[in-house]
């Protein structure tokens, strides 16, 4: 006589989940009941305090703050005159003019900074003593402006 099809695994796999189809519906029978679908619309209004919290209550306009909006800035503050970009002093450390890119380096700090032949005022060689302005880049800090002492 042949054995039945279903195995002990099956059985199991068929109960959990006839059990979580049970849970599911139950689950669903509850939100229905504790929603909230008819609540009026002062229900739903929440307001945002002077502290950025979010609260029930409205504002209390005695404690409302008359703010000039020409008194608000967006962006980087202008330049004052004594925010003057200061140039450095420095010497052609390599240059290559077939790739059009080279290094400097600064007299005083003796840092090395890189720089574009776009950089560049005027036309400059290896050991050449050079005035330049510094602009951050992609890898760090370029030389811009460059010209000859």
């Amino acid at each position: 006589m042949g054995q039945s099809q279903e195995t002990f695994s099956k059985k199991e796999k068929e109960k959990k989940r006839l059990k979580k189809r049970e849970e599911k519906l139950k689950r669903q029978e509850e939100r229905k009941a504790n929603s909230q679908k008819g609540s009026s619309l002062d229900d739903m209004i929440a307001y945002v305090d002077e502290n950025g919290n979010i609260t029930d209550t409205p504002p209390d306009p005695t404690k409302r703050k008359k703010i000039d909006a020409e008194s608000i800035e967006i962006g980087v503050p202008k330049r004052e005159e004594g925010d003057e970009i200061t140039e450095f002093k420095g010497r052609i450390d390599f240059f290559n003019e077939a790739k059009g890119f080279g290094f400097i380096k600064e007299l005083d700090t003796q840092e090395r900074y890189f720089v574009h032949v776009n950089g560049l005022l005027e036309e400059v060689k290896e050991n050449d003593k050079v005035t330049f302005e510094l602009e951050q880049g992609l890898k760090g800090l370029n030389a811009i402006r460059v010209k000859k002492i």
